[in-house]
């Protein structure tokens, strides 16, 4: 298998993530400022290289009822350029409450840096998808 990259697109920030080769177990990577989306895929396509990434997973901010709100579908659009960018398969996840369990998972370890939030949001995502795609969790 090979690795997968879990993203936290926001407007400013985007949350980076990876996942081992045996697509178990995700970790927050890095957090990159939002600079021109050139600047933003040159920086994304040379993680990707340099972690032997096969496919990107974008969380998708839907609304509490589930639904894709502005924000999901600017999120959605970027994504799609990224993927033309990358030329590599883009899966979305919906990432309702990744921010809030990462916030949670930083009081619990008496992390204090802002800017880890994003990238520990990033794994939160990556983390539920390959949960959500492993058969040992499959439900009876």
């Amino acid at each position: 298998m090979s690795r997968l990259l879990g993203l936290d697109v926001g407007e400013k920030r985007i949350g980076v993530a990876v996942c081992d080769e045996t697509q178990t177990l995700a970790r927050p990577l890095l957090t990159l400022k939002r600079a021109s989306k050139k600047e933003d895929f040159a920086r994304l396509a040379a993680l990707c290289r340099e972690h032997a990434i096969e496919k990107v997973i974008v969380g998708l901010p839907k609304t509490l009822r589930g639904e894709e709100g502005p924000q999901a579908q600017r999120v959605r659009r970027y994504a799609i350029e990224l993927q033309a960018a990358l030329n590599l398969p883009i899966d979305f996840w919906d990432e309702r409450f990744s921010t809030a369990e990462a916030r949670d998972l930083i009081i619990g370890h008496a992390l204090t840096r802002k800017n880890e939030i994003d990238a520990i949001a990033a794994a939160v995502i990556l983390q539920d998808y390959l949960d959500g795609h492993n058969p040992r969790y499959a439900p009876i």
